[in-house]
């Protein structure tokens, strides 16, 4: 039995990538754009958005091109458009993600199925090998880690050009998570904000060719915290509001939910606004009490609620609550599992601040070499931007012993390789 079209998947997952959940808040964006950029008054039709996100899009005007360009910060070839000439002489090699060394970023649309020649087990082989990847996470550096990630995603896209039917939903599903974990590694774990932008995009059309509204939710969450980061909360906002509309047509257990109003608290901190932040803390803190209503996917992995604890402390450290923090992070500490080194590290970070406001040096020194010990384990670079912050409020005592071997560990011949390799 045929396969049921999707439409033009790259670009809708474009349009949800950059905030615009609805086709018409896309088409309302493409017309107020086009007096900031000298097109004049233009009005861009929800109808000329199905017409782009059909099976068969009509080659764009150059002034919309100008549009699409401007509001999606993407090429167009890039948004599933085939320019005319090149109708007849589609391109030879559909499936490779991204040509940029090193990472999988944005490329053109993924692949349809030009033969099915693999067998139905294929799909179940692939997500197979994607859960290994899953696992190794926790503890695999993520430079040696990432490639091997990479080089899977670009099977992934590979098999979907080989399969049809549930074979190929199933490879999509798992390469969104595969995309999804190697955008988690560009971003937590390497500091490549930009490369997990664009890896971000290719995992949410991944999404959409499994029609796996969870996982789609999901990638929209992590591509919220690269302009929450950034002190951009607008548009962190308006990629969370699109995450909870998938996370609603995915049927979202009480967890899940409680996580996005994390990653909002979160957003929020970084952009200044602790006191609306406890806020969203609070209310995650009450859905997850509530009577379960579904169980999480097992690619769920990165929320808990020792996880909660550890937002909740970093924002009370931020919004002045020190004493609180301090308990907070310690109940996060206390609750972590013995693998989870990465958040360990952050937490011990955040501790040896709330230490520094009690001018008890000493004692953050203390929570800082628990910190380093835990990244001499495992490399996680947002846990070495908290010790580096930590040990900028420490120069009042930068000439104490304590504060010395802090130095010395900063700036060993290992951590410094360590730091300039990643």
């Amino acid at each position: 039995m045929p396969t049921r079209p999707r439409g033009n998947t790259a670009l809708k997952a474009a349009r949800q990538h950059a905030g615009y959940s609805s086709q018409q808040a896309f088409a309302d964006a493409l017309s107020q754009a086009a007096p900031r950029i000298g097109l004049g008054q233009m009005e861009v039709s929800v109808r000329q958005i199905r017409r782009w996100e059909s099976d068969a899009p009509p080659w764009p005007r150059a002034e919309h091109q100008r549009l699409l360009i401007h509001v999606l910060q993407l090429p167009v070839e890039q948004l599933g458009f085939t320019p005319p000439w090149e109708a007849d002489h589609p391109s030879a090699a559909p499936g490779v993600a991204g040509r940029q060394a090193g990472h999988a970023a944005a490329g053109p649309p993924l692949p349809q199925a030009s033969r099915s020649v693999q067998p139905p087990a294929v799909g179940a082989e692939y997500s197979a090998i994607t859960i290994a990847f899953r696992k190794m996470y926790a503890s695999v550096q993520p430079a040696h880690l990432h490639p091997a990630v990479v080089e899977h995603t670009r099977l992934g896209i590979q098999l979907l050009t080989e399969t049809s039917g549930v074979a190929r939903r199933v490879v999509a599903s798992a390469l969104a998570e595969a995309l999804l974990l190697a955008g988690r590694i560009e971003f937590f774990d390497l500091r490549q904000p930009d490369d997990a932008d664009a890896t971000f995009v290719r995992a949410l059309q991944a999404a959409g060719e499994a029609d796996d509204s969870l996982i789609g939710s999901a990638i929209l969450v992590h591509a919220a915290f690269i302009p929450g980061w950034s002190n951009r909360r607008a548009d962190a906002a308006e990629r969370l509001r699109a995450a909870r509309t998938y996370a609603r047509r995915g049927s979202a257990p009480n967890e899940f939910l409680a996580w996005i109003d994390a990653v909002e608290a979160e957003c929020d901190t970084r952009c200044g606004d602790a006191n609306s932040a406890l806020k969203m803390i609070g209310r995650a803190e009450d859905t997850l009490k509530l009577d379960g209503d579904g169980r999480s996917p097992e690619w769920f992995t990165w929320f808990s609620a020792a996880r909660l604890a550890a937002f909740k402390g970093n924002t009370q450290l931020v919004a002045g609550r020190n004493s609180q923090a301090r308990d907070s992070l310690n109940a996060a500490l206390e609750s972590l599992e013995p693998d989870e080194n990465k958040q360990r590290a952050v937490v011990l970070s955040d501790l040896a601040a709330v230490e520094v406001t009690f001018d008890r040096y000493k004692e953050a020194c203390k929570r800082l070499h628990e910190a380093l010990d835990e990244l001499a384990t495992t490399w996680y670079a947002t846990g070495m931007e908290r010790v580096r912050a930590v040990r900028e409020t420490l120069q009042p005592w930068s000439n104490t012993d304590e504060v010395e071997a802090i130095d010395d560990r900063l700036y060993g011949w290992r951590t410094m390789f360590s730091a300039l390799q990643h």
